[in-house]
């Protein structure tokens, strides 16, 4: 071999080395960080960021609560009052979500009408810190009146009363969802 053949080879050697270092670096980094979710991979348009609520319950008859991603303002009007307009319970779709086990247990928050996402990266709408939780793990969708849970591909599963979803299901108010060892509800 020349001199020459030798050197291309050498270059060669390095740069597959190189290339080959680069790819696992990118597959650990997103392993451990997740991976970036456009516009286009959501399907809705993406959330304004916001810093995470603190896991508080809020006082049950308190002053009209607005979501910041919600495009209505849902009224909480006390126990036993009822408005002459207001829909029956069974029309009406749930409008908080609440984790009942988990690391975020007691956390009460509004449904967006635009849906919410669910997973362990920080531009999730409801963002839980498990192991066992993806990245981007579930969405809850609102179809109609009833409210839809979508796993995402997640590695451990989504599930609705004990059962693993596959694609996407129905979640019925207080019926236990379950990611990861969060579990949680819908309410009226």
């Amino acid at each position: 071999m020349t001199a020459l053949t030798l050197l291309l080879l050498r270059v060669a050697f390095l740069v597959l080395l190189w290339v080959f270092i680069f790819i696992v670096v990118y597959s650990l980094r997103s392993d451990l960080f997740g991976s970036r979710i456009t516009r286009l991979q959501q399907g809705t348009p993406a959330p304004t960021p916001s810093p995470s609520p603190a896991p508080t319950t809020p006082a049950r008859a308190s002053a009209p609560v607005a979501s910041p991603d919600a495009a209505t303002t849902v009224t909480n009007m006390g126990r036993g009052s009822r408005s002459a307009s207001a829909p029956t319970a069974a029309a009406r779709p749930a409008s908080r979500l609440v984790v009942t086990g988990g690391p975020r247990a007691g956390l009460e928050m509004d449904l967006p009408a635009t849906g919410l996402t669910i997973g362990r990266s920080s531009g999730s709408g409801l963002q839980v810190k498990d192991d066992y939780t993806s990245s981007n793990h579930a969405r809850l969708v609102l179809r109609g009146d009833e409210w839809r849970i979508e796993d995402l591909g997640s590695t451990n599963g989504t599930f609705v009363a004990g059962r693993r979803v596959q694609g996407s299901a129905v979640a019925a108010s207080g019926v236990e969802l379950r990611i990861g060892t969060t579990t949680f509800e819908l309410r009226r």
